[in-house]
């Protein structure tokens, strides 16, 4: 499936566009101080002249032939890649079908003894109809091919800078098809989201201040869905647009919303690819990290959770920002004269003082170089990541270290502004004075989550309130922290996924699909050590949350759910989830 390319073909460092963000070359104050002198012989690209649009021209690429050794190392990786290719496509389509067979661990909605309509299964069950496998044989045949996929994952992004980009690019599209088709797999979170909009724009009823319990149980979303003792959780700007699918009907709304989701998810692949060759990163490489990933797919894609909307417009706030700092390498600030700008008195003092503050908290050098870009796209980063953050709040955890990290702050901040007020704005209109319902989901723990095995294992026999409060003064320091670095560093991307992965360790209530807030940003990241911590996270992943995790429970001696703590905390999730 996947075929070689030669060296010229590629994407190999020598030929990419340079470093632009996070490159120790290329934060803003080094690049003002290398274009102030004449670009040197063999220079960096970054020096060169700047072509249409203020972009900066990259070299030619090379046009040696390529080594017989390399010729052979390309195809064996081509080889490579389309084995694991093809096997991940073949074990996508057996899980998707087994889900969409019925009731088994794969399809919450029919093992909670609901009925299973068709409209919900999908057309890819009959593959397997010629298979007589129970529900044990079910769980066991996910168990072995989810980590195939794995493995097949972690093969294509060894040797993807090897591949031709419009196979595996291909492919990842497919894979996403293939899991559009899948009924909900494990999670039945967008049957929740169609019941609390129904709520709203069918039975008159707000999801903030009303939980589903006391709504109709005739609507066909109720039978469907589970958290009927919980406030809506969501974020209002992610409801308004549940709303507006409403109208159009269950069925309609239900595989809307699952188009939604899925072009979301390979508009965050090509918002990857593009920020990565704006960094000087392999494009391919870091698109299939993301669009790859087994965990994403499976409990993502197929779990049709909303993570893709937040993930979707943070990513659209990095390229934007990543843009407009591409536009400023280069320039040449203009001769600074001393004696000229030497205040002569206490208001041109204190004038100048100003002016230092304000370069200090915008972030750049004054004065301005000549041709600096508008303020259009920071306004717009700012103006996604507030919209990010009225989908879901987790996003806030980020804001404050992009806004810390990059250049022009004050833009960036004012479009953040402008976004907040006019998303409370529409809250405000639709919802009246309410918002999500965070502190009751804070409390719900997972019982396979960190901070729950953590206080099992300090022999607190789970995750108690006292571990809970140190676990949220570890994350709000870690932020902090990840924050301070950003803004001496310039390196906000791998800050982000630094602040990303802490809070999914330090989460009470953490899925496999909240994997997603780390994946654009290890894929970006300057370092390796992000992406390593985040391919190991995930092995956590397939280690607790698949078929097989009650055995390995046990084998560890790990009984999470047989004590005091454990016993109360699935009491607190009962009662909310029925």
């Amino acid at each position: 499936m996947a075929q070689a390319r030669t060296e010229q073909h590629g994407d190999s460092p020598s030929r990419r566009p340079g470093p632009v963000a996070g490159m120790e070359a290329l934060t803003l104050d080094t690049a003002f101080e290398k274009a102030a002198s004449p670009p040197a012989v063999g220079a960096g690209w970054w020096q060169a002249p700047r072509g249409r649009g203020g972009h900066a021209r990259p070299p030619a690429r090379s046009t040696r032939p390529p080594r017989r050794r390399e010729l052979v190392d390309t195809r064996l990786a081509a080889s490579a890649a389309g084995v694991a290719l093809t096997l991940m496509l073949l074990a996508s389509l057996t899980i998707v079908s087994l889900a969409a067979r019925g009731s088994s661990w794969l399809s919450p909605v029919a093992a909670r003894g609901n009925a299973f309509p068709s409209w919900i299964a999908g057309p890819l069950g009959p593959l397997t109809s010629a298979i007589n496998l129970d529900s044990i044989d079910v769980s066991i045949a996910f168990g072995v091919l989810a980590p195939v996929m794995y493995v097949g994952y972690l093969v294509v992004v060894a040797v993807a800078p090897q591949l031709r980009a419009r196979w595996v690019l291909g492919a990842v599209v497919l894979l996403h098809i293939v899991f559009f088709l899948a009924p909900p797999m494990q999670l039945s979170d967008i049957f929740n989201y169609l019941n609390y909009a129904r709520m709203q724009a069918v039975h008159g009823l707000n999801p903030y201040t009303t939980i589903p319990a006391l709504g109709p149980a005739s609507d066909l979303t109720f039978g469907l869905s589970n958290w009927h003792g919980l406030l809506s959780p969501y974020g209002p700007l992610f409801t308004l647009f549940t709303i507006a699918l409403a109208p159009a009907g269950v069925v309609a709304s239900f595989w809307s919303l699952k188009a939604v989701l899925m072009l979301l998810s390979l508009g965050t692949v090509w918002l990857v690819w593009r920020c990565a060759d704006l960094l000087g990163r392999a494009p391919l490489r870091a698109a299939v990290f993301v669009g790859l990933n087994p965990i994403v797919l499976i409990w993502g894609l197929g779990g049709d959770h909303n993570d893709f909307f937040m993930v979707f417009l943070v990513l659209a706030a990095t390229y934007l920002l990543l843009e407009a700092q591409s536009m400023r390498v280069g320039l040449r600030r203009p001769p600074h004269d001393r004696a000229a700008t030497m205040p002569s008195g206490p208001l041109a003092s204190a004038s100048a003082f100003l002016r230092r503050a304000f370069a200090w908290i915008d972030g750049t050098q004054r004065p301005l170089p000549a041709g600096e870009p508008g303020p259009q796209r920071e306004f717009a980063a700012g103006v996604a990541v507030a919209a990010a953050i009225a989908i879901k709040a987790s996003a806030g955890i980020l804001a404050p270290i992009i806004l810390l990290g990059v250049a022009r702050r004050t833009r960036l901040a004012l479009g953040l502004l402008m976004g907040l007020l006019a998303a409370g704005a529409a809250t405000l209109v639709a919802f009246g004075a309410n918002l999500p319902n965070l502190a009751q989901q804070a409390r719900i723990v997972v019982q396979n989550g960190v901070p729950n095995l953590l206080g099992y294992l300090s022999g607190a026999g789970g995750e108690t309130a006292v571990l809970h409060s140190v676990l949220t003064v570890v994350l709000v320091l870690g932020v902090v922290g990840w924050g301070a670095w950003a803004a001496r560093t310039r390196d906000w991307i791998t800050a982000c996924g630094g602040a990303a992965l802490l809070t999914l360790l330090t989460l009470s209530w953490m899925l496999p699909s909240y994997l997603l807030w780390v994946l654009p940003f290890a894929a970006l990241a300057r370092g390796r050590w992000l992406r390593v911590a985040t391919v190991v996270f995930a092995i956590y992943v397939f280690l607790f949350w698949m078929p097989y995790t009650n055995g390995l429970e046990h084998f560890l001696h790990l009984h999470l759910s047989n004590t005091a703590v454990g016993r109360a905390a699935s009491s607190y999730q009962n009662a909310l989830e029925f």
